[in-house]
């Protein structure tokens, strides 16, 4: 039993194995909406190690073979005796995984999986028609930006742990860059620098071509004034603090880019189409990033290129409101928010990766820029196309009274019935590829119910 599966890439097979070598390329494989983790990479496909965690305090080790390796035609990769393997569920688990990478020519790549385990094929498609997809989308992105003129370069992130900050820095790393985790903590690395967001230290962007600021108090929580003192805080005085080290720093960094939010348009415009030139609007959250957005001013007064992303609502089964939704759409409890008529314009987790990468590396995009999909959809059609992707009804839907409960009255009307009719007018104009502008197509990707043509 197991699955064999291949797929074609336009790319060469150099690129294709280097891209699996290198940092990051586990957790970018890892499907989202399995209730794994990554604890700790492989540092060699040759001999090295790999680690899961799973449910129940249980971990998948995986161990490469050293006599499999054949660079850049193959790898493999077997559970470890030591890890699930010794344990009972583990002899019904065996696995041994070989990935055979096939020169068609110069310009593309055949993928093969081949995986020799009792678990059935019907289990395993999903999983694999994933991680094809992710690695050609992720290999794509990438040609594109070396097409630009992008080369690898040194780029510090702060909130690299978080949810976007992960997916990031794992696509950064695979993708021939090194990032610089700048952490509260004391560092474990030499890729890892300590960041005290009161007073980052004057040398923090030395040898840095380019910083992306993530980090920030979590917007979602009852709109307390200890959590509106929280969310403001943990943004306006940092930020302003990173971009004047940024500024400060001989040879440092080109380009600052900074984390935003579509809440700057008000929590309801009615029909109206938002673009980046639209005028802000009113509400706390317009107030936090109308603030937030200029903090960045000692970057772009220095001369830094510096862009702000404005994101919408993403769409990933590992965070966000798609985390929180989806085991209540999956036990056929879910349904629309309210009215349904509040527009929800929403993004892709890795469309978002690809607009902060973009952002690293396109020096003709500098200020604010909607990260959202070109497809907002009212938050009816939402739950309908969420229901539908799990294949589950939408017939209960969520009076406002509950999320007032849960929010707060201003929570409620700014997050949770918030309605912004948001376009990504800057990203279309620079001819931008979204890899999945369509809300089913995303939710398919995320949620393991890809649809694959005859």
């Amino acid at each position: 039993m197991g699955i064999e599966y291949s797929s074609t890439v336009p790319e060469s097979i150099r690129e294709v194995f280097d891209w699996h070598a290198r940092p990051g390329a586990l957790q970018r494989l890892l499907p989202p909406w399995q209730p794994v983790a990554m604890v700790s990479e492989s540092m060699s496909l040759a001999d090295g190690r790999a680690e899961v965690s799973l449910p129940g305090g249980l971990r998948w080790v995986a161990e490469h073979d050293p006599g499999a390796y054949d660079p850049p035609h193959r790898f493999v990769d077997r559970v470890a005796r030591h890890g699930l393997a010794s344990l009972p569920v583990g002899a019904a688990l065996s696995w041994r995984h070989e990935h055979t990478f096939t020169e068609v020519d110069d310009d593309f790549t055949r993928i093969t999986d081949r995986v020799d385990t009792p678990v059935p094929e019907a289990l395993l498609r999903q999983m694999f028609l994933f991680r094809h997809r992710q690695c050609a989308d992720d290999l794509a992105a990438h040609r594109e930006a070396r097409e630009r003129g992008a080369v690898p370069s040194t780029f510090a992130i702060t909130g690299a742990s978080g949810l976007v900050g992960t997916a990031l820095t794992a696509f950064l790393t695979t993708g021939g860059h090194r990032v610089v985790r700048l952490v509260r903590r004391r560092p474990r690395n030499a890729d890892e620098r300590q960041w005290n967001p009161d007073a980052p230290a004057a040398d923090l962007l030395d040898g840095v071509d380019a910083v992306v600021h993530l980090a920030g108090a979590s917007i979602a929580g009852r709109f307390t004034d200890r959590h509106r003192a929280a969310v403001r805080d943990s943004r306006i005085g940092p930020t302003r603090r990173l971009a004047e080290v940024a500024a400060a720093t001989t040879g440092g960094p080109r380009a600052f880019v900074c984390a935003s939010a579509i809440g700057v348009y008000g929590y309801d415009r009615g029909d109206d189409t938002l673009t980046e030139d639209s005028e802000r609007g009113d509400g706390f959250l317009a107030d936090v990033v109308a603030d937030w957005e200029a903090a960045t001013a000692p970057a772009s007064e220095a001369g830094l290129r510096v862009v702000r992303v404005r994101t919408g609502i993403v769409q990933s089964p590992r965070g966000g409101t798609l985390r929180l939704m989806r085991p209540l759409f999956a036990a056929g409890l879910g349904g629309r928010l309210g009215s349904g008529t509040q527009w929800l314009s929403w993004i892709d987790i890795d469309d978002l990766v690809d607009v902060y990468h973009r952002a690293l590396t396109d020096p003709a995009l500098s200020g604010p820029v909607n990260a959202v999909a070109p497809t907002p959809v009212p938050a009816g059609e939402y739950a309908k196309t969420l229901a539908f992707v799990l294949h589950r009804p939408a017939l209960l839907p969520v009076p406002e009274f509950g999320p007032r409960l849960l929010l707060g009255e201003q929570g409620a009307r700014e997050l949770a019935t918030a309605s912004q009719r948001v376009t990504p007018g800057v990203l279309e104009q620079a001819g931008h590829r979204f890899r999945r502008a369509g809300l089913e197509e995303s939710l398919r990707h995320q949620l393991g119910h890809i649809t694959v043509s005859p």
